[in-house]
Protein backbone atom coordinates (compact mmCIF):
# COMPACT_ATOMS: atom_id res chain seq x y z
CA UNK A 1 0.00 0.00 0.00
CA UNK A 2 1.79 3.54 -0.78
CA UNK A 3 2.19 5.81 1.85
CA UNK A 4 0.67 9.06 2.12
CA UNK A 5 3.30 10.58 1.56
CA UNK A 6 3.87 9.33 -1.87
CA UNK A 7 -0.40 9.97 -1.98
CA UNK A 8 0.04 13.34 -1.74
CA UNK A 9 3.04 13.92 -4.44
CA UNK A 10 0.82 12.01 -6.53
CA UNK A 11 -2.15 14.80 -5.26
CA UNK A 12 -0.37 17.70 -6.39
CA UNK A 13 1.09 16.47 -9.51
CA UNK A 14 -2.94 15.64 -10.24
CA UNK A 15 -3.54 19.28 -8.94
CA UNK A 16 -1.31 20.56 -11.45
CA UNK A 17 -2.63 18.50 -14.20
CA UNK A 18 -4.88 15.66 -14.31
CA UNK A 19 -4.46 12.43 -16.37
CA UNK A 20 -6.58 12.07 -18.94
CA UNK A 21 -9.68 10.04 -19.17
CA UNK A 22 -8.24 6.69 -18.96
CA UNK A 23 -10.45 5.83 -22.77
CA UNK A 24 -13.57 7.28 -23.93
CA UNK A 25 -16.68 6.35 -22.04
CA UNK A 26 -19.43 4.37 -23.90
CA UNK A 27 -22.68 3.35 -22.92
CA UNK A 28 -22.93 -0.36 -22.47
CA UNK A 29 -27.17 -0.85 -22.86
CA UNK A 30 -28.78 -1.47 -20.87
CA UNK A 31 -29.26 1.92 -19.32
CA UNK A 32 -30.66 0.25 -16.27
CA UNK A 33 -27.52 -1.80 -15.23
CA UNK A 34 -26.42 1.78 -14.28
CA UNK A 35 -28.84 2.45 -11.98
CA UNK A 36 -29.25 2.51 -8.61
CA UNK A 37 -32.77 3.43 -7.34
CA UNK A 38 -33.26 4.61 -3.78
CA UNK A 39 -35.23 5.69 -1.09
CA UNK A 40 -34.21 7.37 2.29
CA UNK A 41 -37.04 9.71 3.25
CA UNK A 42 -37.85 9.04 6.78
CA UNK A 43 -41.19 8.79 6.61
CA UNK A 44 -40.99 5.61 3.74
CA UNK A 45 -43.07 3.31 4.58
CA UNK A 46 -42.78 -0.43 4.19
CA UNK A 47 -45.41 -0.29 0.98
CA UNK A 48 -43.38 2.09 -0.88
CA UNK A 49 -40.02 -0.28 -0.11
CA UNK A 50 -41.98 -3.10 -1.91
CA UNK A 51 -42.88 -0.92 -4.52
CA UNK A 52 -39.72 0.59 -5.62
CA UNK A 53 -38.63 -3.25 -5.33
CA UNK A 54 -41.42 -4.50 -7.58
CA UNK A 55 -40.80 -1.33 -10.13
CA UNK A 56 -36.54 -2.84 -10.06
CA UNK A 57 -37.21 -6.32 -10.63
CA UNK A 58 -40.06 -4.64 -13.97
CA UNK A 59 -36.99 -2.40 -15.00
CA UNK A 60 -33.97 -4.22 -14.45
CA UNK A 61 -31.96 -1.66 -11.87
CA UNK A 62 -28.59 -2.61 -10.78
CA UNK A 63 -29.55 -2.28 -6.84
CA UNK A 64 -32.28 -1.06 -4.60
CA UNK A 65 -30.88 1.50 -1.69
CA UNK A 66 -33.06 1.92 1.06
CA UNK A 67 -32.12 2.75 4.71
CA UNK A 68 -31.04 0.03 6.82
CA UNK A 69 -33.81 -0.83 8.94
CA UNK A 70 -35.53 -2.16 5.36
CA UNK A 71 -32.58 -3.91 4.12
CA UNK A 72 -34.00 -7.37 4.89
CA UNK A 73 -37.34 -6.78 3.47
CA UNK A 74 -35.55 -5.22 0.21
CA UNK A 75 -33.62 -8.72 0.27
CA UNK A 76 -36.25 -10.97 0.45
CA UNK A 77 -38.43 -9.10 -1.74
CA UNK A 78 -35.90 -9.29 -4.89
CA UNK A 79 -34.73 -12.91 -4.33
CA UNK A 80 -33.82 -14.41 -7.56
CA UNK A 81 -34.55 -11.23 -9.51
CA UNK A 82 -31.17 -10.37 -10.04
CA UNK A 83 -31.19 -6.93 -8.51
CA UNK A 84 -29.07 -6.24 -5.45
CA UNK A 85 -29.75 -4.87 -1.87
CA UNK A 86 -27.79 -1.90 -1.28
CA UNK A 87 -27.94 0.18 2.18
CA UNK A 88 -25.56 2.83 3.68
CA UNK A 89 -23.46 3.16 6.50
CA UNK A 90 -22.13 6.52 8.42
CA UNK A 91 -24.86 8.03 6.54
CA UNK A 92 -25.74 10.91 5.84
CA UNK A 93 -22.84 12.73 7.89
CA UNK A 94 -20.16 10.53 7.90
CA UNK A 95 -19.29 11.73 11.59
CA UNK A 96 -19.49 8.43 13.30
CA UNK A 97 -16.53 6.25 15.19
CA UNK A 98 -15.11 4.15 12.43
CA UNK A 99 -15.58 0.96 14.61
CA UNK A 100 -19.42 2.50 14.72
CA UNK A 101 -19.05 1.85 10.58
CA UNK A 102 -17.78 -1.19 10.18
CA UNK A 103 -20.25 -2.46 13.04
CA UNK A 104 -23.14 -1.19 10.95
CA UNK A 105 -21.35 -2.46 8.01
CA UNK A 106 -21.25 -6.22 9.75
CA UNK A 107 -24.77 -5.82 10.50
CA UNK A 108 -26.07 -5.44 7.44
CA UNK A 109 -24.12 -7.65 5.67
CA UNK A 110 -25.72 -9.91 7.95
CA UNK A 111 -29.31 -8.95 7.10
CA UNK A 112 -28.78 -9.49 3.12
CA UNK A 113 -26.96 -6.52 1.81
CA UNK A 114 -24.78 -6.69 -0.89
CA UNK A 115 -23.55 -3.17 -1.72
CA UNK A 116 -22.88 -0.69 1.40
CA UNK A 117 -22.59 2.98 0.60
CA UNK A 118 -20.41 4.54 3.25
CA UNK A 119 -20.10 8.37 4.24
CA UNK A 120 -16.45 9.75 4.29
CA UNK A 121 -15.19 11.68 7.46
CA UNK A 122 -15.19 15.10 5.77
CA UNK A 123 -14.32 17.08 8.84
CA UNK A 124 -11.52 14.44 9.34
CA UNK A 125 -10.42 14.98 5.62
CA UNK A 126 -10.25 18.78 5.88
CA UNK A 127 -7.89 18.58 8.70
CA UNK A 128 -5.50 16.61 7.06
CA UNK A 129 -5.98 13.80 8.78
CA UNK A 130 -5.84 11.13 5.86
CA UNK A 131 -4.40 8.23 7.92
CA UNK A 132 -7.84 8.09 9.29
CA UNK A 133 -9.34 8.23 6.38
CA UNK A 134 -6.98 5.51 4.60
CA UNK A 135 -7.75 3.28 7.88
CA UNK A 136 -11.03 4.08 7.93
CA UNK A 137 -11.71 3.09 4.27
CA UNK A 138 -9.45 0.38 4.45
CA UNK A 139 -11.02 -1.09 7.54
CA UNK A 140 -14.93 -1.22 5.44
CA UNK A 141 -13.14 -2.60 2.27
CA UNK A 142 -11.88 -5.23 4.07
CA UNK A 143 -15.25 -6.32 6.67
CA UNK A 144 -17.19 -5.33 3.27
CA UNK A 145 -15.22 -7.82 1.13
CA UNK A 146 -14.82 -10.47 3.38
CA UNK A 147 -18.65 -11.28 3.22
CA UNK A 148 -18.70 -11.17 -0.57
CA UNK A 149 -19.70 -7.09 -0.58
CA UNK A 150 -19.39 -3.97 -2.58
CA UNK A 151 -18.54 -0.90 -0.90
CA UNK A 152 -18.37 2.59 -2.17
CA UNK A 153 -17.36 5.76 -0.04
CA UNK A 154 -19.51 8.80 -0.58
CA UNK A 155 -17.31 11.91 -0.50
CA UNK A 156 -19.74 14.79 -0.38
CA UNK A 157 -17.95 16.81 -3.07
CA UNK A 158 -20.08 19.60 -2.67
CA UNK A 159 -18.05 20.69 0.37
CA UNK A 160 -14.58 19.36 -0.84
CA UNK A 161 -11.89 21.75 -2.59
CA UNK A 162 -10.39 20.55 -6.19
CA UNK A 163 -7.07 19.36 -4.13
CA UNK A 164 -9.61 17.39 -1.68
CA UNK A 165 -11.68 15.28 -4.16
CA UNK A 166 -8.22 14.40 -5.88
CA UNK A 167 -6.63 13.17 -2.45
CA UNK A 168 -9.99 11.67 -1.02
CA UNK A 169 -10.23 9.38 -4.63
CA UNK A 170 -6.67 8.41 -4.95
CA UNK A 171 -6.93 7.30 -0.72
CA UNK A 172 -10.11 5.34 -1.26
CA UNK A 173 -8.57 4.13 -4.18
CA UNK A 174 -5.30 2.52 -2.21
CA UNK A 175 -7.65 1.62 0.45
CA UNK A 176 -9.39 -0.99 -1.06
CA UNK A 177 -12.64 0.57 -2.20
CA UNK A 178 -15.13 -0.18 -4.95
CA UNK A 179 -16.26 2.93 -5.89
CA UNK A 180 -15.70 6.29 -4.73
CA UNK A 181 -19.63 8.35 -4.99
CA UNK A 182 -19.98 11.95 -5.26
CA UNK A 183 -23.28 12.79 -2.88
CA UNK A 184 -25.04 11.84 -0.17
CA UNK A 185 -28.11 13.65 -1.37
CA UNK A 186 -28.87 15.67 1.80
CA UNK A 187 -26.23 18.12 1.26
CA UNK A 188 -25.83 21.28 -0.62
CA UNK A 189 -26.16 19.99 -4.23
CA UNK A 190 -25.47 16.60 -6.11
CA UNK A 191 -23.39 15.03 -9.05
CA UNK A 192 -21.59 17.46 -11.06
CA UNK A 193 -20.22 16.36 -14.48
CA UNK A 194 -17.19 18.39 -13.58
CA UNK A 195 -16.65 15.99 -10.45
CA UNK A 196 -16.93 12.70 -12.34
CA UNK A 197 -14.86 13.87 -15.14
CA UNK A 198 -12.05 14.80 -12.22
CA UNK A 199 -12.68 11.13 -10.34
CA UNK A 200 -12.97 9.28 -13.35
CA UNK A 201 -9.41 10.82 -13.97
CA UNK A 202 -7.88 10.17 -10.69
CA UNK A 203 -9.09 6.91 -10.15
CA UNK A 204 -8.72 5.32 -13.76
CA UNK A 205 -10.53 3.06 -15.64
CA UNK A 206 -13.69 1.29 -14.68
CA UNK A 207 -11.91 -2.04 -14.38
CA UNK A 208 -10.19 -0.71 -11.80
CA UNK A 209 -11.91 1.05 -9.66
CA UNK A 210 -16.27 2.23 -10.18
CA UNK A 211 -16.84 5.86 -10.49
CA UNK A 212 -20.81 6.80 -8.85
CA UNK A 213 -22.46 10.07 -9.16
CA UNK A 214 -25.93 10.95 -6.99
CA UNK A 215 -28.12 13.27 -6.50
CA UNK A 216 -30.00 15.40 -8.59
CA UNK A 217 -30.12 13.22 -11.85
CA UNK A 218 -33.06 13.78 -12.94
CA UNK A 219 -33.30 13.18 -16.73
CA UNK A 220 -31.67 11.31 -19.54
CA UNK A 221 -29.68 13.97 -20.70
CA UNK A 222 -28.25 14.55 -17.03
CA UNK A 223 -27.59 10.86 -16.72
CA UNK A 224 -26.04 10.29 -19.94
CA UNK A 225 -23.27 13.26 -19.51
CA UNK A 226 -22.64 11.94 -16.20
CA UNK A 227 -21.93 8.71 -18.03
CA UNK A 228 -20.19 10.31 -20.97
CA UNK A 229 -17.78 11.46 -18.30
CA UNK A 230 -17.13 8.43 -16.20
CA UNK A 231 -19.60 7.48 -14.53
CA UNK A 232 -20.69 3.54 -14.69
CA UNK A 233 -23.53 3.90 -11.55
CA UNK A 234 -25.84 6.41 -10.42
CA UNK A 235 -27.96 6.97 -8.00
CA UNK A 236 -31.35 8.30 -8.58
CA UNK A 237 -34.95 8.37 -6.90
CA UNK A 238 -36.18 9.17 -11.27
CA UNK A 239 -34.87 5.63 -12.33
CA UNK A 240 -38.36 4.85 -13.93
CA UNK A 241 -38.87 8.21 -15.77
CA UNK A 242 -35.33 7.82 -17.26
CA UNK A 243 -35.69 4.96 -18.64
CA UNK A 244 -39.00 5.42 -20.00
CA UNK A 245 -37.53 8.97 -21.33
CA UNK A 246 -34.55 6.86 -22.92
CA UNK A 247 -37.30 4.32 -24.51
CA UNK A 248 -38.72 6.95 -26.28
CA UNK A 249 -35.47 7.98 -27.70
CA UNK A 250 -34.85 4.63 -28.83
CA UNK A 251 -32.56 3.95 -26.26
CA UNK A 252 -32.21 0.59 -24.39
Amino acid sequence: MKSISQLLDIANKYNQELPPLPCAPVLTPPLSSYLDCAVHDPAAKPERIIQLCEEAIAYHYATVFVNPLFTTLVKDTLADSGVHTGTIAGFPLGAFPTEIKVTEAKKYLSMGADEIDMVMNVGMLKAGEYDFILEEVHQMAETVHAQGGLMKVILETCLLEKDEKIISCLICKEAGADFVKTSTGFSKSGATVEDIDLMRRVVGPQSVMGVKAAGGVHTLAETLALIDAGANRLGTRMAKEILEEAKQAGIE
